[in-house]
């Protein structure tokens, strides 16, 4: 079997799937506009990059991505694919389109249809001419699903980024900080929509509430508020207390989420929220804002804390609980674990996809 993937190599969610289809033997084409932080599909045998440019594409108008509509083309000829993939609606999604190759699936992933169609009738006419000339649509979430509704009438599957139980579980490994320090984690884009701002002076009012507590916050992760964000940990007096890692290799994630004790992901909204599913694979309880795709995997509190968008207050209230509470931190870390398994497991959903492959092909 021949995939031509058309998605981010910069994606860890591309690096996912890629290297996930070829562990099961498929031959994976990668077709890219943007370029990879490091070369994580380089010595695969059943991966051949197809198209990464040297420098990030300017994305300011969508007729920016006509210009690959030619060496897809010609990628397409080389690579012989029996299907064509695009991982995200808008962008990959209308160059695949405009391919005309068949079969031809799209995977929404989140901000391609929660946000892009929102904007103007023009985007909206796009997804909805994407999506006509998609044979399979699928996506990640059911509140993507909800989406889609107004834009297809199309069945539409979900199928998760779901969790590699494998490289994604609870271990020992060497801290940045030892025990008894409780570490607070945010894996995430350094951008605003994530509410980082909101994590640390969360943590920062948590400090002053107990100066006695050893208590640290990990910033895992790169993005245009990088700056913004280190000079409120200046202003707030918190350097000596947060750590900024920058972006780390896909394969270092497991370490990352095993080093902390509670993970935060607070953004404005979320399609899924793949780190949350990782982090409780990891056995840590997930504070979370009660939106999107969020509210979908903790399910009122269940699995971790959900807290109102932008609100500190909450924020640190759920901190706190974990913070004084040791026992309720691993008893829901432990919940949250038999969650993810059942519903939320990589290998079945490597499966899915494949057999969706296979009812395509002739």
């Amino acid at each position: 079997m021949r995939v031509l993937l058309l998605s981010d190599t910069f994606s860890e969610h591309t690096e996912k799937w890629a290297l996930g289809l070829a562990s099961k033997g498929v031959m994976v084409g990668l077709f890219s506009f943007n370029k990879a932080t490091y070369p994580w599909y380089a010595n695969n045998p059943r991966i051949t990059l197809l198209h990464e440019p040297l420098e990030k594409l300017d994305t300011e108008h969508k007729l920016a991505y006509l210009k690959f509509l030619k060496p897809l083309k010609k990628a397409i000829q080389s690579f012989q694919p029996d299907v064509l993939h695009a991982h995200y609606a808008t962008s990959y999604g209308l160059i695949g389109a405009l391919s005309k190759f068949k079969p031809f699936v799209i995977s929404a992933w989140g901000t391609d249809v929660m946000k892009f169609p929102q904007k103007n009738a023009i985007n909206r006419f796009i997804l909805k001419y994407n999506f006509k000339s998609a044979n399979v649509i699928c996506a990640t979430s059911n509140t993507i699903k909800d989406y889609l509704t107004p834009i297809t009438s199309k069945p539409v599957k979900v199928i998760p980024f779901g969790v590699n139980f494998s490289e994604f579980y609870k271990k020992e490994v060497n801290r940045q900080y030892a025990k008894p320090t409780f570490v607070f984690g945010c894996i995430k884009s350094l951008e605003s929509i994530y509410n980082i701002d909101i994590t640390i002076k969360a943590f920062a009012n948590l400090k002053l509430k107990y100066p006695e507590k050893p208590m640290k916050l990990m910033v895992v992760g790169q993005g245009s508020e990088c700056e913004n964000l280190k000079k409120l940990v200046s202003e707030l007096n918190i350097q000596n207390e947060v750590l900024f890692t920058g972006r780390i290799p896909f394969h270092e994630v497991p370490n990352y989420f095993n080093q902390i004790d509670v993970l935060i992901n607070i953004s404005n909204y979320e399609s899924f929220g793949v780190s949350v599913i990782e982090a409780m694979a990891c056995e840590k309880p997930v504070i979370a804002t009660n939106t999107g795709g969020l509210k979908e995997i903790i399910e009122n509190n269940h699995y971790g804390s959900l807290v109102e968008v932008g609100n500190v207050e909450q924020t640190v209230t759920a901190m706190e609980l974990y913070l004084l509470n040791p026992s309720l931190t691993e008893q829901v870390g432990k919940a949250a674990y038999e969650k993810v398994k059942q519903k939320y497991n990589w290998e079945d959903n490597l499966t899915e996809m494949i057999e969706i492959y296979k009812q395509l092909m002739p």
